[in-house]
């Protein structure tokens, strides 16, 4: 890591400082690409916002000396409960990619999650670091690759799978459609101004192997070869008449611990639990799906409440603070997911830029369980909050 590297990440104090480290690291198409949502935003927004409902009611004279982060999750130990989510061709942000966040994943602790979009592939990630990873699947229209994807990550040592199920299509997401967004990134007349005033990202993009869908790379009709932009190779591939019959046929072909991501829906989640799903993500992908739809903070109680103790709840949306990692575990999440918040990371700074996130968020959960009088993460509950 160069000095000024080093010293632009010792100045982020907060997930919005790197996010603020980001957008100047990186071209405008690529940090719109992070940043943006559906529509008008308004989930966005209401997924940031709705942790502002709920108060944070401390014990007092309470031996705060040690505070223990570690839980589990589907059967796997962390050292505290944020875990990395599939975030699609992240060496856009940054010429290392998955790479670097899966190695800042391992130095944490903590779950990484491989999305079917990567720029960097199955084989290839389970090689980085030795850390728990699950592969964030979609059904697609050709059965036999599901197929051929569940085998390779069964044989490259993957702990779980979990289905997408809120991506029948893909969200209108306006800010890449006037950037001209693409995978691989192209430089026109509008963006090549941009692209040069970033040299160092331009003389990555310029100088490193070509990005592509690494896990779809080569397969006729299924790569970037033939579909110009990320959301047409969605468009073409994803199967938009997915139903339970093919979530209980893909349970049963992985045969292990098996989440779903995307659940909003209380009578959803418990749907997925009797076919066999041990993991709900209470999710609205970002934001970037379906505009309009609740903040993931605001229907996690109802799940919770739904599935009970027939499966664990994770929070994915929304998390820019400790404090809202500790308000989704007194709901009842086991752990919380985050996507933007080590992107920007990633965009500032590559792996150090995720660790700085991870730092950032780790201490603040650390400084709020201190502060709220709770030594543990598995005792927080309800009774440590109060809704405004």
């Amino acid at each position: 890591m160069s000095f000024l590297t080093h010293r632009r990440l010792a100045n982020c104090h907060s997930i919005a400082d790197l996010r603020e480290a980001a957008r100047k690291r990186i071209p405008r198409v690529m940090f719109d690409y992070i940043d943006g949502a559906a529509d008008d935003e308004i989930t966005l927004y209401r997924n940031n916002a709705g942790f502002g409902r709920y108060e944070l009611v401390p014990h007092n004279l309470i031996d705060v000396r040690n505070i223990d982060l570690r839980t589990t999750v589907l059967g796997q130990a962390v050292e505290w409960p944020v875990l990395i989510a599939p975030t699609g061709t992240s060496r856009l942000f940054h010429h290392e990619g998955e790479r670097a966040v899966v190695r800042a994943a391992a130095k944490f602790g903590t779950i990484y999650s491989l999305s079917s979009m990567a720029s960097c592939n199955i084989e290839e990630v389970a090689a980085t670091a030795d850390v728990p990873k699950w592969y964030q699947i979609y059904v697609w229209k050709d059965r036999a690759v599901v197929k051929e994807f569940i085998q390779r990550c069964r044989d490259a040592g993957y702990k779980s799978l979990c289905l997408t199920v809120d991506t029948p299509t893909v969200g209108h997401r306006e800010r890449d459609l006037r950037n001209g967004m693409t995978v691989p990134p192209s430089l026109t007349a509008s963006s090549v101004v941009d692209a040069a005033l970033h040299p160092v990202w331009l003389w990555h993009l310029l100088t490193k192997p070509r990005i592509t869908l690494a896990n779809v790379k080569g397969r006729p009709g299924r790569g970037v070869e033939k579909a110009a932009t990320l959301a047409m190779t969605a468009r073409e591939q994803m199967d938009a008449g997915v139903t339970w019959d093919d979530l209980a046929w893909m349970v049963e072909e992985w045969g292990g611990p098996f989440s779903i991501k995307g659940v909003l829906r209380p009578e959803d989640a418990v749907r997925a639990v009797d076919a066999g799903v041990r993991g709900i993500i209470v999710s609205n992908h970002g934001g970037r799906q379906l505009d309009h739809a609740p903040a993931a903070i605001d229907v996690l109680p109802e799940i919770v409440d739904a599935v009970r103790d027939r499966g664990e709840v994770i929070l994915d949306g929304g998390i820019r603070r400790g404090t809202d990692v500790v308000k989704a575990l007194a709901l009842g999440a086991r752990a919380c997911m985050i996507g933007r918040p080590y992107l920007y990371g990633l965009a500032a700074g590559g792996q150090a830029g995720v660790e700085r996130a991870l730092e950032l968020l780790r201490s603040e959960v650390h400084l709020a369980m201190m502060l709220l009088g709770c030594t543990s993460v598995k005792a927080l509950n309800r009774g440590y909050l109060r809704t405004r």
